[in-house]
């Protein structure tokens, strides 16, 4: 059955694309904001938040439709796999590939790391040298979590329970994370199928894990690792066309 959504999914795929390159051009727009500098407390943070609480909503009434769309699709491909053995050979070729590309789900042991921001004081001041920006968990942070879970041979790798694909990215707007159409607040958690001591040992090599780690000791961030001995990951079900922003003309 899992096999069966998995490749129901990657048929179907087109019927998403509008609302993904419309959301994608958007949160582009808005990391190259975030790059050059822009005050994210400022005032057009309401509207940003407005903007994607909209997209939030479009992609959930979209998502209803491709549900629909996706098992048309399946049944089609079905029907046609059985008159022709092209279409069912192919069909079965991705089907063998699915695990690999992370289009199954995947349990086991493994890690479950967390990160957080650090807690506000009392008084509401800042702690002796810090800026805001020091007290929040960037994008550099989770991205270093994740690429060191991939460079120890994680089996699957997932952000706030959606699975991630070597084409999925990780934005952050402030310290609101993005991924693949939702929008989550801290604390993330980051789980991983795999070797956990292997994982350990990248995450312990990792120069951005290191400086997370500084500013875990300066300025009291969360930054914890946990083994846990049944972690189960599910099936990714985005899109799979890659998105970019251009310059305009």
């Amino acid at each position: 059955m899992r096999r069966a959504r998995a490749r129901r999914r990657r048929t179907a795929w087109d019927a998403l694309v509008p609302v993904v390159a419309l959301a994608a051009g958007m949160l582009f727009a808005t990391s190259g904001q975030t790059a050059r500098g822009t005050d994210l407390r400022a005032g057009d943070v309401t509207e940003l938040s407005q903007l994607i609480r909209q997209l939030t909503a479009d992609n959930d009434a979209q998502e209803a439709q491709l549900g629909q769309l996706q098992d048309r699709s399946e049944a089609l491909t079905a029907a046609e796999a059985g008159r022709n053995g092209a279409v069912a050979a192919a069909a079965a070729a991705g089907a063998a590939e699915e695990a690999s590309a992370g289009f199954t789900a995947v349990s086991g042991a493994g890690l479950e790391v967390t990160l957080d921001d650090a807690p506000e004081t009392d008084s509401g001041t800042l702690p002796r040298g810090a800026n805001v920006d020091d007290l929040v968990i960037h994008q550099s942070d989770v991205q270093g979590v994740v690429n060191a879970l991939w460079a120890a041979g994680a089996d699957g790798v997932a952000i706030m329970g959606q699975r991630l694909i070597a084409t999925s990215a990780v934005r952050c707007v402030g310290n609101v994370l993005l991924l693949q159409g939702r929008t989550y607040s801290p604390p993330f958690v980051v789980t991983a199928v795999g070797d956990a001591d292997a994982m350990r040992d990248r995450l312990g090599e990792s120069r951005e894990v290191a400086a997370l780690q500084q500013a875990v000791d300066r300025f009291g961030l969360t930054y914890r690792v946990q083994d846990s001995s049944q972690v189960d990951l599910p099936a990714y079900d985005g899109a799979l066309d890659l998105q970019y922003a251009s310059a305009a003309g």
